[in-house]
């Protein structure tokens, strides 16, 4: 009973929060979509990282740790590069031009074409993919973990986890589309206060049936290793140069995680909410990676048949009533804080880059709000779609790599979008007719290094796609690159104290986890 008054309790407090925060009757899009550029740094930070975690870290992260250990963590600790340069070189550029969507920034440096095809390629994808593996992962790890008590939904699997795919995705949708960005910042906040205590709880409780933090070292010192051979069929220590290309898409590119640097207040609370949102990243780096190496330590190598089963034997095992009620809100708060961003983020797009721009060019801020709350409605019903394929496939073949595919999926868009926003910020005048060319290249380029090299990691696929594209477009549009001073200009002088501080704290956690 306990458990359920947790649940219900952190609902009431999400829609609360999302109600309180709910605009007026009549906004502007700046306030719709950018909560009237007057976010502070914290609400940066909590929304950002909230966004950035999803139900599958804690499924397939935590599993694969308890196969590789602490290198499965690079992927979370790596991110710290991609966001130090959103904070010193993309995010003054954003907001030195006071845009909207990144789409205009690409338009001013590479053209209407170009600007048109990342926005229809980020609302294609947002639609579909991001909406659709956050609502499938979310509900899919809830049941996984929590189905005995989920079963009042319906005794059948697929059905059960499929309402629950609908009901949270109706949930975010309504408080983002009656709140904007403001109700779902309001709501991360919420969001990720849920998630850190629920995996610090995870944490510890792991730790102290492991026998404490020094067991790590004894009882599995193997997997106490931050880079794997180059050979490793997962994680060689070569895939952290495809993950820094990749983490500019996503910390700099990506308009779901940028959107917040966008709603500024300034330049500062952007750039402290960043690197303080980097440091956090470390505190759930630790979190999802060090209790699945501990479960090795308490059950040995092949306590477990299936890996990703480590995060729902910890719960089910070692935790008492309350803390699973906790738990399971954690794993709802991991899907509705993305599947919320991504709404308000495709709202965004379609609004200003869609209808503004080509559908009504005189259209007023009632009806670009409107436009952006229909393709919230649409959203639902395609992340809806999208979920529920999901989970049927996972269904019929439950030993896919799902996690890897999806990224691979993913990446088929990603890598191109990099290449652009590199060219965008790095070349001083990059051919736009030629960035067009290369961005739909970078699909070619996929296909041809996967049919030649199939075993090669995607990560390091990922590279040589991206270090391929950039160089066609440096070597053919004949320019030259922005100097470094030039760069760093607009994001150097605005770092406070307590910044510099922040990213002193940023090094020294890097050099700590290396």
């Amino acid at each position: 009973m306990i458990d359920l008054v947790i649940v219900i309790a952190y609902f009431a407090a999400v829609m609360v929060a999302a109600i309180t925060g709910r605009q007026k009757t009549e906004v502007t899009s700046e306030e719709y979509f950018l909560s009237s550029r007057s976010l502070r740094w914290p609400s940066i930070a909590f929304s950002t990282i909230a966004t950035n975690i999803q139900g599958y870290q804690f499924l397939g992260m935590m599993g694969s740790a308890y196969l590789y250990g602490i290198a499965q963590a690079s992927l979370e600790i790596n991110a710290v590069q991609g966001i130090l340069l959103a904070v010193f070189i993309f995010v003054p550029y954003y907001l030195r031009e006071k845009i909207i969507t990144i789409t205009q920034f690409i338009k001013t440096r590479l053209g209407a074409k170009v600007a048109l095809a990342y926005s229809l390629s980020n609302i294609l994808l947002f639609s579909t993919i991001t909406i659709g593996a956050a609502l499938f992962w979310g509900a899919y790890a809830a049941d996984v973990v929590f189905g005995e008590y989920l079963a009042v939904l319906h005794p059948d699997r697929i059905i059960r986890i499929s309402i629950l795919i609908i009901l949270l995705g109706l949930f975010s949708a309504v408080y983002t589309y009656l709140g904007g960005l403001t109700a779902v910042v309001r709501t991360d906040i919420i969001q990720f206060s849920i998630l850190l205590t629920g995996g610090i709880v995870v944490m510890f409780m792991a730790i102290y049936h492991l026998g404490g933090w020094e067991q790590l070292y004894i009882k599995t010192p193997e997997l106490m290793h931050l880079h794997l051979p180059s050979t490793h069929e997962k994680l060689p220590w070569t895939h952290i140069f495809g993950l820094f290309l990749l983490n500019i898409n996503y910390w700099c590119a990506n308009q779901s995680v940028v959107q917040r640097s966008l709603a500024a207040k300034s330049l500062k609370h952007a750039q402290i909410g960043l690197m303080v949102g980097g440091i956090m990243k470390y505190v759930m780096a630790v979190i999802i990676v060090v209790p699945g190496i501990a479960l090795v330590g308490i059950l040995g190598k092949n306590g477990l048949v299936d890996p990703d089963m480590a995060f729902p034997y910890l719960v089910n095992t070692y935790l008492p009533l309350g803390a699973k009620g906790l738990v399971l809100c954690a794993l709802f708060a991991s899907l509705m804080s993305t599947v919320d961003s991504t709404f308000n983020s495709l709202a965004t797009l379609y609004s200003i880059d869609i209808y503004k721009g080509y559908l009504k060019k005189d259209a007023t801020d009632m009806q670009m709000v409107k436009a952006g709350k229909r393709a919230i409605i649409f959203g639902f019903f395609s992340g809806v779609l999208i979920g529920i394929i999901l989970l049927y496939l996972k269904f019929a073949n439950p030993d896919a790599a799902f996690t890897h595919t999806l990224n691979e999926l993913r990446y088929y868009i990603n890598c191109g979008i990099v290449v652009l926003i590199c060219s965008a910020v790095f070349m001083v005048k990059p051919k736009h007719n030629t960035a067009l060319y290369v961005f739909f290249g970078t699909f070619t380029l996929q296909v041809i290094f996967k049919a030649i090299l199939p075993d090669m990691n995607y990560f390091v696929r990922a590279m040589w796609v991206i270090v391929s594209g950039i160089s066609l477009l440096f070597f053919i549009s004949k320019t030259t690159l922005v100097p470094l001073k030039t760069l760093l200009q607009s994001g150097s002088k605005s770092i406070s104290y307590f910044g510099l501080v922040l990213l002193l704290s940023l090094a020294g956690l890097h050099v700590i986890f290396h």
